[in-house]
């Protein structure tokens, strides 16, 4: 039963990583550099939560 749990919760991991990456090209496109980094260590995170969801 926590197979299809930790699929679902890194499908959920990984979703949440896209949409933050696009966060951070939109920052980063409109000059906003203390933005960008904090929505990068928030990618960090969610990346890092991603590997142990794996």
């Amino acid at each position: 039963m926590n197979a299809p749990v930790r699929q679902t919760q890194a499908e959920v991991l990984s979703r949440l990583y896209s949409l933050k990456l696009a966060q951070i090209e939109q920052a980063t496109h409109q000059g906003n550099s203390l933005r960008s980094q904090v929505l990068e260590a928030e990618a960090e995170a969610i990346f890092n939560a991603l590997k142990l969801a794996r």
